[in-house]
């Protein structure tokens, strides 16, 4: 089923970004912004049109097979091609993509300093994200991976907060360390089966077990392959301990970034858990579950932990996100089809109900000029309409019935439970301890008096139609998420299922023999 659609959802960002630069300096400000959504725009309808088309083509899709491919020789050498394909995961993850970036470019209206580069980076990230999800080549994949760190390197350091250097920095070396680890996965992937197709991969794994009768030592060299590819998405994910980056990045991203960081860049690890960890080694995956599952447990506790003891509001957002991940990781390493569910629904809800509550801090911090939640008090009156909105993205991102975030934690609680019943127990203190301290921060910021400065309407008003349009569009996806949630996992449900069968029953199966 060949197209160019793919190829064109990630060129009309990247022709967005170029774009940009070639835009007169005297209209810089205006005129980036204004090619920056148009450019995010049609990239989310083209994605629209990825999903139209998978859709019309997934009956007639084979397991294991994907729609709209293109596979073209690019470096014959060494078995390199530009091949594309998407599954019901990747449309899902695409959809999520555009549909986020959306609200960070209307976020970034007010950008003045250096508009041309920071609106040219933004639109170059966009492009590095959209190609990951949609790359079936393993040097297609690591390319469009690397292209997305560069921009958001700059994006932290140059626009970002007092510490922007530190954090930038922070960000990128470990990053790069997880991809010098992948790499070398990679590289040893093709030095023995001289193939780069994920497809080919995942089929050679699945049939004979990858290395089998390559090297002596097979599973020695899957255990540690394993260990490189997990290692390098536990970063992005991210996972306890890999976690430290975050905090530092998202205190100093200027609030579209943040939007990003958080909605689309950590589902990039799981995404790479799901298409590549898991099926290339999954002997090597049964064999570390419980491993796995005492790191996921360690995040969910130790994030709300941490965030519990917060004063600063987004910290306090980006603490939680390591909580909330937990959960990601925690239901794909049960292997079970509720938990593989729970795990790629808590992706997309938390890439919507964590994007709302950054721009959230960043509508108060941008009236305030500080994000301490002792010195505020009483917003909800002072700002109703933003009270309510507020009210709405804490009550999701803790769980509340009837919205995203329970649908997604319900579910991988479910799964996990049928695997690891005393384990998952633990995972309950997470959920608690975050309901705890949402609802002290709900307490702090928003009821209570309002302190006099904060009823100065002419330096504190309530949301504008601008924001109001970023909001209200995150917080519909999430209450529809969490009323009618067969809509988003009828989309990826049954890839997902059948990536997460053939591991169990393939790693199963080796573990039984070796």
């Amino acid at each position: 089923m060949g197209s160019n659609l793919l190829s064109l959802t990630f060129l009309l960002p990247l022709a967005g970004s170029v774009l940009v630069l070639l835009v007169p300096k005297e209209s810089a400000g205006r005129a980036c912004r204004w090619v920056n959504l148009l450019a995010t725009l049609a990239t989310f309808v083209a994605t629209l049109a990825v999903w139209s088309g998978w859709n019309a083509a997934k009956a007639k899709l084979l397991p294991g097979q994907y729609a709209l491919t293109e596979d073209v020789e690019w470096i014959a050498a060494f078995g390199i091609r530009y091949h594309l394909g998407v599954d019901g995961v990747s449309v899902a993850l695409l959809l999520l993509t555009s549909f986020v970036s959306i609200g960070a470019s209307m976020a970034s209206w007010n950008v003045e300093k250096s508009a041309k580069g920071y609106h040219s980076m933004f639109l170059l990230l966009l492009a590095g994200m959209v190609g990951v999800f949609m790359a079936l080549d393993l040097f297609l994949f690591y390319l469009f991976w690397e292209i997305m760190l560069l921009p958001m390197y700059f994006l932290i350091g140059i626009w970002g907060g007092p510490r922007r250097q530190y954090a930038s920095i922070k960000f990128f070396l470990y990053t790069l360390a997880g991809s010098v680890l992948m790499l070398a996965g990679i590289v040893l992937i093709w030095i023995h089966h001289r193939t780069f197709q994920i497809p080919e991969i995942v089929q050679i794994a699945q049939s004979t077990g990858l290395f089998e009768g390559k090297v002596d030592g097979a599973a020695t060299y899957r255990l540690l392959c394993f260990i490189g590819f997990f290692v390098a998405f536990a970063i992005k994910v991210p996972l306890f301990p890999f976690h430290t980056w975050l905090p530092d990045a998202h205190v100093e991203a200027p609030t579209p970034i943040s939007m990003i960081l958080a909605g689309v860049l950590l589902k990039m690890g799981g995404y790479g858990l799901i298409r590549m960890a898991y099926p290339f080694f999954p002997a090597a995956a049964v064999t570390l579950q419980y491993w796995i599952v005492g790191l996921s447990l360690a995040s969910i506790v130790y994030g709300a932990l941490v965030a519990m003891a917060q004063t600063d509001f987004k910290k306090l957002v980006a603490y939680s996100s390591v909580s909330h991940m937990g959960f990601v990781t925690l239901g794909l390493a049960s292997l079970t089809p509720e938990g593989s569910n729970g795990a790629m629904y808590m992706m997309l809800a938390h890439g919507t109900i964590s994007p709302m509550l950054f721009m959230l801090v960043g509508v108060i911090y941008e009236r305030a000029h500080h994000r301490d939640i002792d010195r505020f008090g009483g917003l909800a009156w002072a700002m109703p309409r933003y009270g309510v909105l507020a009210a709405f993205g804490i009550f999701a991102s803790l769980g509340l019935p009837g919205l995203s975030g329970f649908i997604a934690e319900i579910t991988v609680f479910l799964g996990s439970f049928d695997r690891f019943p005393r384990l998952t127990l633990i995972a309950t203190l997470g959920m608690v301890v975050t309901a705890a301290y949402y609802l002290i921060t709900l307490q702090k910021v928003y009821l209570g008096d309002t302190p006099a400065v904060y009823q100065d309407k002419a330096h504190y008003p309530d949301v504008s139609p601008r924001e109001l349009w970023i909001l209200l569009p995150l917080a519909a996806v999430t209450l529809l998420m969490g009323v009618l949630p067969g809509l988003a996992m009828e989309i990826y449900r049954v890839d997902l299922e059948g990536i997460v069968k053939g591991v169990k029953e393939v790693g199963d199966a080796i573990a039984k023999v070796k």
